[in-house]
């Protein structure tokens, strides 16, 4: 975690960047896992994006409501 810190402190373009290209990488592994999990279901395309998308609302109302 500290390395993390100095490297936003030195370096924001760097971190910043590599923040990005993470939650990206991590919203694309969420959306293959769910895609794998409903494509047997034979539901349009779109569909794991909208799970996906619901759940994370879900997760970020529980957190509001926790406060």
């Amino acid at each position: 975690m500290d390395h993390l810190r100095r490297l936003q402190s030195e370096r924001p373009l760097l971190f910043w960047g590599a923040m990005a290209v993470a939650f990206w990488l991590g919203f694309r592994v969420v959306l293959f896992v769910a895609a794998v999990l409903l494509g047997p279901f034979g539901l349009p395309g779109w569909v794991p994006l909208v799970a996906v998308v619901g759940v994370l609302v879900l997760i970020a109302r529980g957190q509001q409501r926790s406060r």
